[in-house]
C-alpha cells in the first residue's frame, strides 16, 4: 500500500474519531451549560487573573513604534488597578508584572493554583494590511473561520520558543489546521460565562470608547486551553494600523481600555451577585418612585458613584448635582455614595437611574460607615430570612 493510501486512509479514521468525539463532548457541554452561575471559590472573595500577553524574549506583534508585550502589560495593570480599587471582594493575581517570559503552559496554571474565578488574558493585534483595525475578544471554541484560526495560529506560535514544547503540549502543533479540530473541541464547560463576559466587554470597547467592534469570536487558543474558569482573550486593537497603534501606546488610550475591561468585570460579577438574590427589579422606576430608606442602624445598601484620595467637598455641584451624598472612608480611599436602603433590590432600582449620571455606579453594602463585602453581605441577609422563616 502506498503512503499516500496509508496517510489518507489514517485521515479519514482521525476525522471520524473527531466527529463521534464532538458528538460526545457536546452532549456534556450542554449540560455543563445548564448549570448555575459561578460562585466565588475563596470564602467569598472573587480571584481574577490578568494575563499580560507575550513578554521578554517574546515581543508579540510589532507597530512601527511600538512592541505589543509593552502595552499589553500597561493595559493589564491599569485593569488590575481598577478592579481592586473598585470591586471590593475582589483580588487580582497578574501572570506577569515586568517584562518577563512566562510560558504559554504555565500562565493558565496560575490562574488553576489559584482557583481564579476569571481568566482574562489581553493582547494586540497584527494584520497585513493597515486599513484593518477593531477591538475583538474570543473565546475557546471550533474555529470556523480563516482570520479567527490565523489570529490564534499567530498567537500560540509563542510556544515554538519553549523547549520540548511537542510533549509539553501533547503534540499540538501550532501551524497545523487539523491540530485546532479536536483541541478546540473539549474547553466547552464555561463557554457560556465565557460568553457573557466576553460581550460586556466588546459592549464596553464601542459603546464608551467608540472602538470599533470586530465581535465575539472563538478560537482555538492553548493560553485559554485547561482553564477551569470563564476565560477570555482579548484584543484590543492593531499596532499595524497607525491610528490604534497611536491610541494604544497612550497613556489615555490604556486607560480607556483597562476601565472598559474593567467595567465589564464588575457588570458581570454583579449580575451573578444580582442573580443570587431573587428580588433584583428590572424595570426602570421613575425619578420620584424612590424607595422607602433604612435606618442608619441597619446594614444598607448604597450607590457608590466616586473614589478619590482626595477628600471632596459634599456639595451638589461636585457630585453632578446629586444632593444626598454620603463619604465613607475605606482603603485610605474616600468612597462616596448616594441613597440609603434596606433591601438590595431597591438600591439596584436607584443605580438604574444614578447610571444616567454616573454610568459607573454601583451598589455596595455599607454598616456603620463601612463597607461590607457584597456578597457575603447578601449570603448572610439571605441565610438569616431562612431561619426566621423555619
Amino acid at each position: 500500500m502506498s503512503t499516500d493510501i496509508k496517510n489518507g486512509k489514517h485521515r479519514t479514521i482521525n476525522i471520524i474519531s473527531f466527529i463521534i468525539l464532538f458528538i460526545l463532548i457536546s452532549t456534556v457541554s450542554l449540560k455543563a451549560f445548564t448549570g448555575e452561575n459561578p460562585e466565588p471559590k475563596n470564602d467569598g472573595n472573587w480571584i481574577i487573573v490578568i494575563d499580560p500577553g507575550h513578554g521578554g524574549r517574546d515581543p508579540g506583534a510589532l507597530g512601527k513604534n511600538s512592541r505589543e508585550k509593552d502595552i499589553n502589560l500597561a493595559i493589564a495593570l491599569k485593569t488590575g488597578k481598577y478592579i481592586e480599587e473598585n470591586i471590593k471582594n475582589a483580588r487580582v493575581i497578574y501572570t506577569r508584572t515586568d517584562d518577563s517570559t512566562v510560558d504559554l503552559y504555565e500562565r493558565p496554571a496560575i490562574a488553576i493554583r489559584n482557583k481564579a474565578d476569571l481568566f482574562i488574558s489581553i493582547h494586540a493585534n497584527w494584520a497585513k494590511y493597515s486599513s484593518i483595525s477593531g477591538a475583538e475578544t474570543y473565546i475557546m471554541g471550533l474555529t470556523r473561520d480563516k482570520d479567527n484560526l490565523e489570529v490564534a495560529m499567530k498567537e500560540n506560535e509563542v510556544i515554538l520558543l519553549e523547549d520540548d514544547y511537542s510533549t509539553r503540549y501533547e503534540g499540538f502543533d501550532p501551524k497545523s489546521p487539523e491540530s485546532y479540530i479536536i483541541f478546540t473541541l473539549t474547553q466547552n464547560l464555561y463557554k457560556k460565562q465565557s460568553t457573557d463576559l466576553a460581550v460586556k466587554i466588546q459592549d464596553q470597547f464601542t459603546q464608551r470608547v467608540k472602538r470599533k467592534d470586530r465581535g465575539v469570536r472563538q478560537a482555538g487558543f492553548l493560553v485559554l486551553y485547561r482553564t477551569s474558569m470563564p476565560s477570555v482573550l482579548i484584543e484590543t486593537g492593531f499596532l499595524t494600523n497607525p491610528e490604534e497603534e497611536r491610541f494604544l501606546s497612550s497613556t489615555q488610550g490604556q486607560d480607556y481600555m483597562a476601565s472598559a475591561i474593567f467595567r465589564a468585570c464588575r457588570d458581570y460579577l454583579n449580575e451573578i451577585d444580582g442573580m443570587s438574590s431573587s428580588s433584583v427589579f428590572h424595570e426602570e422606576p421613575a425619578v420620584d418612585n424612590i424607595p422607602t430608606q433604612s435606618t442608619e442602624q441597619d446594614i444598607k445598601f448604597m450607590v457608590q458613584i466616586a473614589s478619590s484620595r482626595v477628600r471632596t467637598e459634599i456639595n451638589p455641584d461636585n457630585f453632578r448635582g446629586i444632593k444626598e451624598i454620603t463619604e465613607i472612608r475605606a482603603d485610605d480611599r474616600y468612597k462616596y455614595a448616594t441613597g440609603s436602603f434596606a433591601e438590595y433590590k431597591d438600591a439596584v432600582t436607584y443605580r438604574k437611574i444614578i447610571e444616567k449620571v454616573y454610568p459607573d455606579a454601583f451598589v455596595i453594602a455599607v454598616k456603620a460607615n463601612k463597607i461590607l463585602p457584597l456578597r457575603e453581605t447578601l449570603n448572610e441577609l439571605k441565610r438569616n430570612k431562612n431561619l426566621k422563616t423555619q
